[in-house]
């Protein structure tokens, strides 16, 4: 049998309210979703209030288990230190494929960026 193990208030609360602020910032995201109109638009909020959230995720839980056992448990902010560095990537990634498809279907794009120049001598 386990007996369970009451926390401080104080470490409840943080946690709630971590949890609260991860999950208001959920619904941020998916509202910006929704309610944005193109879709370079849309990347934007799920890809921020993804990376937010979990930070803040992370952050509780990192709270309640270093509380729990009564040490440091700090493992927890591996998903998003990787979530960092990985949903920026990631979101380039679909911008470009998204751009590359507009312009071959001969949509009103901004102009191609490139190292290459046409004009710098035969290079």
């Amino acid at each position: 049998m386990t007996s369970l193990q009451t926390l401080p208030l104080w470490v409840e609360i943080a946690t709630a309210a971590l949890l609260l602020i991860s999950s208001l910032f959920a619904l941020t995201g998916a509202i910006g979703l929704v309610r944005l109109k193109d879709y370079f638009q849309r990347m934007h909020p799920p890809a921020l209030a993804s990376t937010l959230g979990a930070w803040c995720v992370a952050l509780a839980s990192i709270l309640y288990f270093s509380a729990l056992k009564q040490g440091p448990i700090l493992h927890a902010w591996l998903i998003p230190i990787l979530l960092s560095i990985t949903v920026p990537v990631t979101t380039l990634l679909l911008a470009r494929a998204a751009l590359f498809r507009k312009r071959t279907a001969g949509e009103a794009v901004p102009a191609e960026v490139s190292s290459h120049r046409s004009d710098s001598g035969g290079h």
